[in-house]
């Protein structure tokens, strides 16, 4: 079988997200399409569909310009093919106009042939025309397609973080993502993973946080680099670090990671207990527990146990803890540079989840010793899944008294961390001292 081409690629994964709704980076690491591929390829595919997915809705918008009938009336081939060709034009510098449309419409000739005299003269509109916003006296659809986020959602960031706060979130939410990680202190440290690292052909740079390195170049995939094949280290945001060290988890704790999937502040807090102690590592899902497994295997550490089990759901046969962890499911509103399709949900979707997170933190409280710790954390951005659900649990745990969950970066009981600010997922933080601290 011939190898597709990357644009054919980018086609086939954007109309496969499009069609199953699956998360775009979980739907392009697992592409056998991508194997085939060299570095450069494997960059272009990756460009393209996050792109795309990224300006889903300042594409449309131009799209939209030049068409008779609503986008919506558009087979989907035909519709994702479009979208392909329009986002090379308006964001790809690299590529030039005439290999966009040509190429494109060479695509539709095989996709969608119906098609390509449509595909064809839109396109062309486009390269001549550029990129077209609406008047930016309407502050909503001009910031919305600007930064092809919906308008329910820029309306509620304005309301809840003010123009610059939102401004920024919507700016970093279309910047890629640095590729950070966190050294194994249990096996090295980080200078002596630095001079591996750099053995090995990689860049890195320490960050602001202690153990936490910024990986650039990598001269292959990640996972076949030698470091990481001996558990030197594991891929996470600096904001699940900084989750992970609001625990403040010490040697010989009994920790609970209440929500663990897919592992990487178990990890972390195993790391920082210097691999003594326990840390009881639970998720749901029984493919998900492997995964934690298996990675707690590859890192060397084993005072983590992963085990299923439902996080509202409270077992009364568990011991308590030193420390709980709630990094409940969310929104993810704060991770758009990883999982850019989330922005698109339709919020009535997301009205359930504070019932859900106010359930897994009352869980929680039920594991935390008299002295102990317990810490709320979600990846959104949404007072109503942050603010308003620790307030909740607050006035119904009178044992339970809010302090800073990380005083040396802030005096602050409920800390948001901006995007824009931190350069980091957005993410929410919040720590409860259950009575007096024995520790």
């Amino acid at each position: 079988m011939m190898e597709q081409s990357p644009r054919m690629a980018a086609f086939s994964l954007l109309l496969q997200q499009q069609k199953s709704g699956s998360y775009s980076n979980l739907l392009l690491e697992k592409s056998p399409l991508m194997q085939s591929y060299d570095a450069r390829d494997r960059a272009f595919v990756t460009a393209l569909f996050y792109g795309v997915i990224e300006r889903l809705l300042t594409l449309d918008y131009n799209l939209s310009l030049y068409l008779q009938k609503p986008l919506k009336k558009l087979q989907p081939e035909a519709l994702c093919l479009l979208r392909l060709g329009a986002y090379q034009l308006l964001f790809l510098q690299s590529v030039p106009d005439a290999a966009a449309v040509n190429e494109t419409v060479k695509l539709a000739n095989k996709k969608c042939r119906y098609a390509s005299g449509l595909i064809n003269a839109v396109l062309r509109k486009i390269a001549q025309n550029g990129l077209c916003l609406p008047e930016e006296n309407d502050k909503l659809s001009f910031l919305s397609v600007k930064y092809s986020c919906p308008v329910w959602l820029v309306k509620r960031w304005l309301s809840c973080y003010g123009e610059d706060n939102t401004i920024g979130i919507l700016e970093t939410s279309l910047q890629p993502s640095k590729l950070t990680i966190r050294v194994n202190t249990v096996k090295t440290s980080a200078d002596s993973l630095r001079r591996q690292l750099q053995d090995e052909g990689v860049e890195s740079e320490p960050l602001s946080i202690p153990d936490a390195l910024a990986l650039h170049k990598l001269p292959c995939a990640l996972d076949q680099l030698p470091s990481f094949r001996q558990g030197l280290f594991h891929v996470q945001d600096k904001a699940s670090m900084l989750c992970a060290l609001a625990v403040d988890a010490k040697p010989g704790h009994t920790v609970y990671d209440l929500c663990a999937s897919p592992g990487g502040k178990s990890f972390t807090i195993a790391e920082t207990m210097e691999n003594s102690g326990t840390v009881c590592a639970f998720d749901l899902y029984e493919k998900r527990v492997c995964l934690i497994a298996d990675g707690a295997k590859r890192l060397g550490l084993s005072c983590i146990t992963a085990k299923p089990a439902d996080a509202s759901v409270f077992d009364p046969l568990r011991p308590k803890a030193d420390r709980v962890l709630c990094d409940v499911p969310c929104s993810g509103l704060g991770i758009l540079r990883q999982k850019p399709e989330v922005k698109y949900k339709d919020p009535s979707s997301l009205q359930q989840l504070p019932k859900i997170q106010k359930a897994i933190l009352d869980c929680g409280a039920q594991y935390v010793k008299d002295g102990g710790r317990l810490v709320y954390s979600t990846c959104a951005l949404d007072p109503d899944e942050n603010e308003k659900v620790c307030e909740a649990f607050l006035q119904s745990h009178s044992a339970f008294s809010s302090v800073p969950p990380l005083p040396e970066l802030s005096a602050d009981c409920f800390l948001t961390l901006m995007p824009h600010k931190m350069d980091c997922d957005g993410f929410f933080i919040a720590a409860f001292q259950k009575g007096e601290t024995h520790d």
